[in-house]
């Protein structure tokens, strides 16, 4: 049988559903990764003549995929935030990249060293791959449309948001770290200065520089005064997947940080003329390619899942999984927010909803190519694969209620709040 023509019209279908599904989900208790996951797994598992998405075979083909769909996932990201930036404003999403990021990735690294056998490094770029909340499978608890209202975004989706949008780039230090350990062993003075100096630091300042420059430069070319010479007047969407690639290789060509870069940048970009109607055109193009990636790499997942994936996991590897999920994230997010804005459902929400997906396969896979030769390889993408699919099934069918319900109590309490303050003051 010749697959291609299947291929084609599998394709072409993908995409149709890739348009009518989210008006189509919108009041189930379902997701779209949900629905491209399982069409990877039936597709695979009755048609036998396609090739195994294998990442373990295809690694240098796993790692640039998912590294497209999670640049492209962080413009987007950052060109819907409307709030701007600012310590106190900000405040949640530095509590979470500081405390629960790092928290995470230890809690991982250290049960996988001790109870489940790993090598150090290899504990080590596991804890890094599934501690960022990805921006490209969180859709459902993140922020919509851009908007001409820097304050009228809640705590839940514009912390969920900007905190995908940085710490995909900080979990770099991290796998980094696992090299440098697999290369000089755990004495730290083998290591630690040059990682500090140059991995840590260096890498993420020279991202953040990368970012803001291409995005002032860009803005003055999309918005210049000039009559009839604006990018803007020409509502060109391509400006957007240029901005993508631009800060992400001007970052990379100096070693810094590429998906900070490219999260700054569109930070950069919506700065300028915030009350802009292009901000809305640059969003809606790079959503649509972002939306196309993200269901061939599910799909691609679901094969791999149907074809032996995760038949390497053991006992113990499910139940880290499985941690990671009602566990790790949810306790180290509860106790980072401790204090911050908000009620506590919405904090509780903040807490949870820390969707896991292609941010960890693509560290996986870049650790795995780049970075040295790890043990129980097929071990490693088990749990990330597990890790994955978990969150896509409990946070897909979950968002939906979850986040109405957060609103509804949000909504109740503004017009709480708007009746107090219309009332007439007592004589």
């Amino acid at each position: 049988m010749d697959v291609l023509p299947w291929a084609f019209a599998a394709g072409g279908l993908a995409a149709l559903l890739a348009a009518l599904l989210p008006s189509a989900l919108h009041r189930l208790p379902l997701s779209e990764p949900m629905v491209f996951l399982g069409a990877g797994v039936i597709a695979w598992t009755v048609f036998d003549g396609l090739a195994t998405p294998d990442p373990t075979k295809y690694g240098t083909a796993t790692e640039h995929l998912t590294e497209v769909c999670v640049i492209i996932a962080l413009m987007g990201a950052g060109l819907a935030i409307d709030r701007p930036i600012g310590w106190r404003r900000w405040g949640p999403t530095w509590r979470l990249l500081a405390i629960t990021m790092p928290l995470s990735i230890a809690a991982v690294a250290l049960l996988g060293w001790w109870t489940l056998g790993f090598a150090p490094a290899a504990a080590l770029l596991l804890g890094a791959a599934l501690a960022p909340t990805d921006p490209v499978l969180a859709s459902d608890v993140q922020v919509g449309e851009p908007s001409d209202s820097p304050n009228h975004e809640d705590e839940v989706r514009f912390s969920l948001t900007s905190e995908a949008g940085l710490n995909d780039g900080l979990g770099f230090p991290f796998t980094y770290a696992a090299v440098a350990i697999g290369l000089g062993g755990l004495t730290p003075g083998h290591w630690f200065v040059e990682w500090f100096a140059v991995d840590l630091a260096y890498r993420i300042v020279a991202g953040i520089a990368i970012g803001v420059g291409v995005g002032w430069v860009l803005s003055r070319l999309i918005f210049t005064r000039a009559p009839g010479s604006t990018l803007a007047e020409r509502g060109d969407g391509f400006v957007a997947l240029a901005a993508t690639f631009l800060a992400y290789g001007v970052a990379e060509l100096v070693e810094g940080y590429g998906f900070i870069a490219v999260f700054v940048c569109a930070i950069s970009i919506r700065a300028a003329e915030r009350e802009h109607g292009y901000h809305g055109v640059l969003h809606g193009f790079i959503e649509q390619i972002e939306r196309l990636v993200t269901v061939l790499v599910l799909v691609l997942l679901g094969g791999a899942i149907a074809r032996g994936l995760l038949s390497a996991l053991t006992f113990g590897d499910i139940a880290l999984a499985v941690a990671m999920i009602f566990v790790i994230r949810p306790v180290f997010g509860w106790l980072a927010l401790l204090g911050a804005p908000g009620t506590r459902r919405e904090r509780a929400a903040i807490a949870f909803f820390g969707v896991r997906g292609v941010g960890s396969i693509y560290y996986l896979a870049y650790g795995i190519e780049h970075l040295g030769d790890f043990a129980d390889v097929d071990r490693l993408w088990a749990i990330v694969g597990l890790v994955v699919t978990l969150s896509v099934l409990v946070h897909g069918v979950s968002a939906q209620p979850a986040m109405a319900h957060v609103d509804t109590k949000r909504e109740e309490r503004e017009r709480v709040e708007h009746r107090r303050r219309a009332a007439p003051p007592a004589a």
